[in-house]
């Protein structure tokens, strides 16, 4: 392998909030700001492929922004849209021109895409995936930003991981909207 060539990181890129969730207890997700200052649009140039569960699929693989949505907003969810999505569910067995499906052999689907080129790969969940990807190693990078607030229930991120992982702080963010982010490595042995 040349010294330009590394395997492509499977980066875990969501909102959170100070006590863990990342949905309300119905689903909602309207405590989720959007800070231009984070520089979403930058991560978005960073990869090439978006990996959903189906459910996430559903409600956002193919979201279309609201006529009174802003500018910047509109150019995030083309950039998205412009991205190679992979969709993981047991029950849905089709590939269309929007998005591959698969179906099983994630550990051996997965460690294909990262080796083929290209740029890195986001984690979009939903919380299943996110298990999933997590039980099998998959995630090299955790970029969570956690927002000011306290839900008390919804979904939680981590629930059901089977073993420990070693995590190393690389870089910690604050932003004037209270969100601080903050991105480990997975130390793997």
């Amino acid at each position: 392998m040349s010294n330009n060539v590394r395997p492509r990181k499977i980066i875990l890129d969501l909102a959170v909030t100070l006590d863990g969730f990342i949905e309300g207890p119905k689903g909602e997700v309207d405590w989720c700001i959007m800070d231009s200052d984070m520089g979403f649009t930058n991560f978005l140039n960073q990869i090439d492929t978006i990996l959903y569960g189906r459910k996430s699929y559903d409600l956002w693989g193919q979201y279309t922004p609201k006529t009174e949505d802003s500018d910047t907003e509109k150019e995030i969810w083309k950039i998205v849209h412009s991205k190679e999505k992979y969709v993981f569910s047991r029950t849905q067995k089709r590939t269309d021109n929007e998005a591959i499906f698969i179906n099983d052999n994630i550990l051996e689907e997965v460690n294909e895409l990262k080796n083929k080129p290209g740029k890195d790969i986001w984690l979009y969940g939903g919380a299943s995936l996110i298990t999933t990807f997590i039980n099998l190693g998959l995630v090299d990078e955790f970029r969570l930003s956690v927002h000011p607030v306290i839900l008390g229930n919804g979904k939680p991120l981590f629930n059901n991981i089977k073993q420990r992982l070693n995590l190393k702080l690389v870089n910690t963010r604050t932003f004037s909207s209270g969100v601080v982010q903050l991105t480990f490595n997975y130390e793997r042995n």
